[in-house]
């Protein structure tokens, strides 16, 4: 999948939106912050699965979400720092995650709740926001913020 500077996608079904995570990450360098938006339920551990399975960091079978522990961590040879700031409140509790280290890595930080992270002083190279529309079906735009 070629990335332009933004590309809307449907998908129909949760393999569909891991298939599209797996083409995604095939176009990521490291190193990388990819921002994850959308309501819950949209798609976005979903979507994590099929990024870090296509960027061999683990199986997709392997990725959860780190709702409670705020940041997995993937790989070993291409490294990979699947955080949810979900419920992360203010940035008093934001600067205590070390997100700014992780960014400081070779690796690809791939942020679900990023719109909590607008505002920080990072540079995103992909921002995806993820809509649930009818059954299995998500809306994700995907913008390339990094050309």
């Amino acid at each position: 999948m070629s990335l332009e500077s933004r590309k809307e996608v449907v998908t129909h079904s949760p393999e569909e939106t891991i298939r599209l995570g797996y083409e995604l990450a095939q176009t990521l360098r490291q190193p990388s912050l990819v921002l994850l938006e959308g309501e819950l339920g949209s798609g976005k551990t979903t979507l994590v699965k099929g990024l870090v399975a296509g960027l061999g960091a683990a199986r997709e079978e392997d990725v959860t979400s780190p709702s409670f522990t705020l940041v997995h961590e993937y790989g070993r040879d291409r490294r990979v720092y699947h955080a949810d700031l979900y419920r992360v409140e203010g940035s008093r509790e934001f600067g205590t995650l070390g997100l700014d280290d992780l960014l400081e890595q070779p690796a690809t930080v791939i942020v679900e709740w990023g719109e909590k992270f607008l505002g920080q002083d990072v540079a995103a190279q992909v921002r995806i926001h993820m809509e649930l529309l009818e059954g299995d079906e998500r809306r994700i735009t995907i913008e390339n913020l990094d050309p």
